[in-house]
């Protein structure tokens, strides 16, 4: 990958992401959640570029990335109260007119960043370049696509799975340390009750993971969580994943519960597929 021409400060970067999420309730526990995951995206970042063997520039710029990726999550909840983007709009999409205003912006930005009628914020965390702002609004607009655009060039690709790779790996981190009601909007007894979609299975052993529109049944989150294993891009993602063993978890003993499904043929399935996943990766990390 060709070297940036234009370098990043972290630590102006950083007191500029402090300075935007401090206009939000601190004491509300969703934004203190995005906050804390925010920063874990930037430093598995910062990880992932670096032993993938990137130049120190583009090691820091994936760091920004990371830190930016989810900056429309603070103004989502603010102006519809819920993180689900089928209720509201595309996180994503936000973040990029948080960042870069709308078009037919002119004026400046409100004093809690908020994107609407406004132009943005980059320029709160980096000088003007085209170079940086482009990858940037790449890596935030597209990191939680289905599939990535096959055009881009290969520095913002690049930048693009370290993103995305950071991101299915602390979604994995959070959904195995929270509780069942919050991360699927369902009780332990209707988990325990649920079955896997056939379209479900099917893209488990095809490994992918599914589109959202393939997933009906609080057990097809869990298994599309440990499906983020088989589309990590970069070695030092997957070795992530294997130490910290989240996306076992998913399968083995999601959210801490040791009650089995009520269903056998459930069971002896999450069983089967915790036993391929992990011979999947045994494979590849040998």
């Amino acid at each position: 990958m060709a070297d940036l021409t234009h370098t990043i400060d972290r630590r102006r970067a950083r007191e500029a992401f402090d300075s935007y999420v401090a206009a939000y309730d601190a004491t509300n526990p969703r934004i203190a959640l995005k906050v804390e995951h925010t920063l874990r995206v930037a430093e598995l970042c910062e990880r992932i570029a670096r032993e993938a063997g990137f130049t120190p520039a583009g090691t820091d710029l994936a760091w920004l990335c990371g830190l930016l990726h989810d900056i429309g999550r603070f103004e989502q909840l603010r102006r519809w109260d819920t993180f689900s983007d089928a209720a509201s709009t595309s996180h994503a999409a936000l973040g990029v007119e948080v960042l870069f205003g709308s078009k037919g912006d002119t004026g400046v930005a409100d004093d809690d960043g908020s994107a609407a009628g406004t132009i943005g914020i980059i320029h709160r965390f980096i000088d003007p370049s085209d170079e940086l702002e482009e990858v940037i609004r790449a890596a935030v607009g597209f990191h939680s696509d289905y599939r990535l655009p096959e055009d881009l060039d290969v520095r913002t690709h690049a930048i693009c799975d370290v993103v995305r790779d950071a991101d299915k790996l602390d979604i994995l981190r959070v959904a195995s340390t929270d509780t069942v009601e919050t991360v699927l909007n369902a009780t332990e007894d209707e988990l325990l009750a649920s079955a896997v979609s056939p379209a479900i299975e099917d893209a488990f052993f095809e490994h992918r993971t599914a589109h959202y529109s393939e997933r009906v049944t609080p057990v097809d989150y869990l298994v599309n969580l440990a499906c983020f294993a088989f589309e990590l891009v970069y070695p030092t993602s997957l070795e992530i994943a294997d130490e910290q063993e989240y996306i076992y978890r998913a399968l083995e003993r999601p959210f801490g519960i040791t009650r089995p499904f009520e269903n056998k043929a459930t069971a002896q399935l999450m069983n089967r597929m915790d036993g391929h996943l992990r011979a999947w990766v045994d494979e590849r990390l040998c």
